[in-house]
This record gives C-alpha cells, sequence and structure tokens, in this order.
C-alpha cells in the first residue's frame, strides 16, 4: 500500500524530477516509511511506500528489473503473489526480493497486459518497457485503488490522487458541469473517467491501458462478471448457496491476511464487519485488535453503535478500541478530513473513517473492513422495490438520486448546467447494458461497477491512507463478487435484503447483530448543521471565492440557509451539506 505517480512526456522532453517530486510530497502521507524516484528520458515515476510486505529495501519502489527493461510503481497488495511466484520461478524466473512487487514485474514480462486477471488483491500500477518505450497502467478490478491522470498532447501526468496532479501547478482546473451534475444528482458519484475537474481523469476500475510512445492509447476491460446462475444453477437450493458463499469469504477473509506486520479490524457492530471478525477467530486468530468509533447525538439521532460492536469484541476477546469523538474535535478535524478526500464526497463516513484512521493508525497498520457487502449482497433499502418495478430506471433514480434534472436547473447557476440529464442518460445506459437480466441484477451492478467504486471504496482509500493506514476488503474479493452476481436476487433479497449473507452469519457470529434495523456510520452533526458547524458552512458559502465561482442560485441557498435541517436527500443528506461540502473540497485545494 503506497502512493505512485509519474510523468510521460510525448513531445521529446524528459520528464521533470521537480513536478515528480511536488506529487510525491502531496503522497508522503499514503507511504511514510519510504519514498523513491526513477527516471529514463521521458518517463519518470515516484513512490511512496507503507511497508507491509518484504519490509526489506530490497522491495523498494520505483522497482527495476535491468534483465527485463521494466521499470514499476505499484500501489495495493497481491495477496496471491506466493503462489505466482512459485509458478513464475517454475518458468525460470528468479527474484531478488520477497514480496507482491516483483512478482508483476515478472508476471507483467511472462503473461503481458493479461497478467492482471491472475492477481488476486487491489492494484494500480505503472510499468515502463525500456526497449519499446511504451508504459501500460492498471487498475483492480472494483478501484481499490486510485488512479488519476492529466493528459495532453504534450505530456501525462499520473497520481494515486486528484490533489498530487493539482500539486503540480499544470493541470486544467475548471469545473466540468457534466461531473458536478453527477455529483449534485447521482449522491456525489462521479462516475470514471470523469472527475470534478476538467483536466483530470480516472482511468476505470477493471481497466489496462497501453500507452504508446507518441501519446496514442488503447484501453481494455478484463474483468465483467455476468449476473444470473450459471448453466446448470438454476435449480441450487438455499442452503447450496449459503453454503457456496460461506467458503468464499473464508477464503477471502484468510487471504487478506497476507502481511508481514499484525493485521486488525474496523468492527462497526453490523454484520459485515462482524462477520469478518467471527471467520478469523473460526481460523483461529488470537489476540486480534479491533476499532470501533461514535460521535454525539444530534436531533434525537444517536451517533454510536458501541453496544453492538461491544457485544461482538466480547465474544470473541478481541483487544478492542473504542474511540468516541466529541463534538468539537469533529469541527476541529473537519478540515483535515477534506483534504484529504481526492474528490468531494458527500458521506458524512468520510469524517468518521478519517478520525478512526488516525486512531487505528497509531496501534496497526494494516486492517480488514466491511465495504462492498451491501452492494454485492444486496443490503440497501432500495433492492427491493426494484424487484417489481416495471420502470427500473425510474424507480432506481427515485431511490438513489439526490433530486431530478429539473429540480437541479433551479438550483445551480446556468452557466454550469450541463445541459441534458447526464446522471439519467448515464443510469438509462448501464441497464441497457447486456449480462444482467432483471431490474435488482441491473440495480446490483451498477452499484457494485461504479457507485461503490465512487463512494465507499473510495472514502476508504482516502481516509485510511491520510493517516499511512491500509485497509483490505474482503467482501470486495473477486470471486467472492462472481458468485454473489449467480446467487438469485431472490436469495440476496429475502428477509428484508443481504438474505443469504445473514443465512451465512447465523452459522458463524451472535444473532443478536443480525436480527436488528440496518446501521449506518453516524455523524448527525453533519446532517443537522447547527452552531458552529452551520457557521463553517456559512462563512465558506458566503466567501469571496464562492462569489466569483457562482455555482449555485442565491435563492436557493437562501432557502437552505433558513432551515437547515428542513432539505434532506431521499438518502437522508442534508443539502446544504452536499452544496458547501464541494465549496469546502475546492477551497482545500487552493481552487
Amino acid at each position: 500500500m503506497c502512493g505512485i505517480c509519474g510523468e510521460i512526456r510525448f513531445d521529446g522532453g524528459f520528464a521533470s524530477p521537480e513536478r515528480i517530486a511536488a506529487m510525491g510530497a502531496c503522497l508522503s502521507p499514503r507511504g511514510p516509511d519510504g519514498s523513491g524516484m526513477v527516471l529514463r528520458g521521458r518517463v519518470g515515476f515516484g513512490h511512496r511506500r507503507l511497508k507491509i510486505i518484504d519490509l526489506s529495501e530490497k522491495a523498494a519502489q520505483p522497482m527495476e528489473d535491468p534483465d527485463l527493461g521494466l521499470t514499476l510503481a505499484f500501489n495495493g497488495c497481491i495477496y496471491n503473489y506466493p503462489e505466482l511466484r512459485e509458478e513464475l520461478q517454475g518458468l525460470g524466473y528468479r527474484f531478488f526480493s520477497h514480496g507482491d512487487t516483483e512478482v508483476i514485474l515478472k508476471a507483467y514480462h511472462a503473461w503481458g497486459r493479461d497478467c492482471v486477471k491472475r492477481f488476486h488483491g487491489m492494484f494500480a500500477f505503472a510499468i515502463h518497457e525500456r526497449e519499446s518505450g511504451r508504459v501500460m497502467l492498471a487498475r483492480d478490478r472494483f478501484g481499490i485503488k486510485p488512479m488519476y491522470l492529466s493528459q495532453t498532447p504534450e505530456r501525462l501526468l499520473l497520481a494515486s490522487s486528484l490533489p498530487a496532479l493539482v500539486a503540480t501547478g499544470e493541470v486544467d482546473t475548471a469545473i466540468d458541469p457534466v461531473a458536478l451534475h453527477h455529483y449534485m444528482t447521482f449522491h456525489a458519484v462521479v462516475p470514471a473517467p470523469l472527475t470534478i475537474l476538467k483536466g483530470v481523469r480516472k482511468l476505470p476500475p477493471a481497466t489496462t491501458r497501453m500507452i504508446e510512445p507518441d501519446g496514442r492509447f488503447d484501453d481494455a476491460t478484463f474483468w465483467a462478471p455476468p449476473f444470473g446462475p450459471a448453466a446448470g444453477e438454476e435449480g441450487r437450493s438455499s442452503e447450496e448457496w449459503r453454503d457456496m458463499v460461506l467458503d468464499a469469504l473464508r477464503r477471502a477473509v484468510e487471504r487478506r491476511m497476507v502481511s508481514d506486520v499484525p493485521v486488525g479490524v474496523l468492527l462497526s457492530g453490523g454484520v459485515d464487519s462482524s462477520l469478518i471478525v467471527g471467520l478469523l477467530a473460526e481460523a483461529g486468530q488470537t489476540g486480534l485488535s479491533t476499532f470501533s468509533i461514535g460521535f454525539e447525538d444530534a436531533n434525537g439521532e444517536v451517533g454510536n453503535e458501541f453496544e453492538y460492536s461491544d457485544l461482538i469484541a466480547r465474544h470473541y476477546g478481541t483487544r478492542h478500541h473504542q474511540i468516541f469523538v466529541p463534538g468539537h474535535e469533529l469541527l476541529t478535524e473537519l478540515p483535515g478530513a477534506i483534504r484529504a478526500m481526492s474528490e468531494p464526497m458527500v458521506s458524512y463516513d468520510n469524517i468518521g473513517f478519517y478520525l478512526l484512521s488516525r486512531e487505528v493508525s497509531k496501534h496497526i497498520k494494516v486492517v480488514q473492513s466491511g465495504q462492498g457487502a451491501d452492494e454485492i449482497f444486496a443490503g440497501y433499502h432500495w433492492y427491493p422495490p426494484m424487484a417489481d418495478a416495471a420502470d427500473p430506471v425510474a424507480t432506481y433514480r427515485q431511490a438513489f438520486f439526490d433530486r431530478s434534472h429539473e429540480t437541479l436547473s433551479g438550483q445551480l447557476r446556468p452557466q454550469w448546467l450541463a445541459g441534458f440529464d447526464a446522471s439519467g442518460d448515464f443510469v438509462r445506459d448501464h441497464f441497457a447494458l447486456p449480462g444482467a437480466g432483471d431490474p435488482v441484477a441491473k440495480a446490483l451492478r451498477i452499484d457494485s461497477q461504479v457507485m461503490l467504486v465512487d463512494d465507499p471504496v473510495k472514502r476508504v482509500d482516502n481516509m485510511t491512507m491520510a493517516w499511512g493506514l491500509e485497509a483490505r476488503v474482503p467482501f470486495l474479493d473477486h470471486e467472492l463478487a462472481e458468485l454473489a452476481a449467480r446467487v438469485p436476487s431472490a436469495e440476496k433479497l429475502k428477509g428484508g435484503g443481504k438474505g443469504i449473507l445473514k443465512d451465512v452469519a447465523r452459522l458463524v457470529i451472535p444473532h443478536e447483530v443480525i436480527d436488528r434495523r440496518k446501521g449506518y456510520f453516524p455523524v448527525p452533526q453533519l446532517k443537522y448543521l447547527a452552531g458552529p458547524t452551520l457557521d463553517m458552512v456559512r462563512d465558506a458559502m458566503g466567501s469571496q471565492r464562492a462569489r466569483e465561482r457562482g455555482l449555485f442560485e442565491p435563492a436557493w441557498l437562501d432557502t437552505l440557509f433558513a432551515d437547515p435541517a428542513g432539505h434532506i436527500t431521499p438518502l437522508q443528506g442534508s443539502e446544504l451539506w452536499q452544496a458547501a461540502l464541494l465549496e469546502l473540497w475546492l477551497q482545500e485545494q487552493g481552487l
């Protein structure tokens, strides 16, 4: 787990060590244990290292293999690297290090761009071929690891975060109206390749990009699982599906224990993280460190779920750390959390994960986390209505979108309107793709391949890596996700949603954390803006920068400030916080 950056010139110039150093400095929290830079004429890579596997300097990056003529900058973890290393040794490759980084180099040399199909893990990397001058970029199946790009006819800049590209001073920072439409409508999800800035794009997940020396490139998608039972699986019983999911989840959790440092768990007290703890205990793990966070209550909403996380911690005898954040600290730390965002993310969970990661990083370097279970096993409230939807697109939009295109037209200033229903068109086109037959499958596919990537997964990466903490997500093991996609929708929807995973959980963990109302990461102080937090929002929205930018209709903002708690989106978000968060993020980036 690290931060990577680089520059590739297409105009005959040389990669700039100053630009790479500027990006690397911005990425330093992602890799506090080491740094490196390699320049080869027109191509240069930088790296910030967090030592997790092979703690020696033999695994330092960027990694070069002079015999193979390859240079690599890699962020992530390949969980099956020992098996791949053994296979590559059988093909005659010799290794000088003991970690997963060198395995990627050898695998690329042996199998080309298709090497990614053999990787179990999370990754974003760039490989430079000395002889051909080509560079290949790759991003894992769920986009767990980020890859931001800024390309012009003269050069390409790449980095693990958007702010690192902005730090070069050579990126077009104008706001992209289509991305703004997504942010305001698609619950702050801005699908790849877009970002909120015109001059920055992101490599889509499950994608490799081969870049020629003149800047031409081609993309290849290496993973797109079909939804629905495979041939011969239609008659499987609930028990058969349950047992298959349990076996796959066991493997996923076990894979994510590969490390040369201890691995803990972020324990919310929900089914997903509790299952991880239970499976690790079942596998014989002892002395496991677990971590939970809570906030002050607000407006009658409880700000913690300690009752359930404590129950699991006691049941399994973990070394549990209960972290409580008072309201005044939330306000103090909020700017840091916003600064850590690669893109503006409106979810209240961000500050929770930011502060949780700060505390966890004082004890441990690697954790497992429960993200992804809702998106692959149908845990959200909008999936059951999809089952009988006569118009799946309209049903999904009604449940998930923060506002309609028509409503947005009265909230953004005219110069920022995209001119068409960008988010509605995107959902309609995605639902029309082959490979997902019923409406529930269509919703699960867009949520797992788009929403998950640019909301929960990005949130966890950004907030944990702000403190040099590696988060691993077993529910996004690609073999488990492929199996989940094949499980009939009815099996996932039963029991109010996520039914098959609850069936699995009943074989592993106490029923009290299963048979309860679904919880979220509550931060009620941001949902119901008041006092100092509201003052901070008012100052940001009334600042000279905000007035000059002129994103929002003043009359709409007046309405929000007149009753901040009275304007809540269908997904229980504050409309005022959504607008303010975008402006706060832009200002934290110096824009």
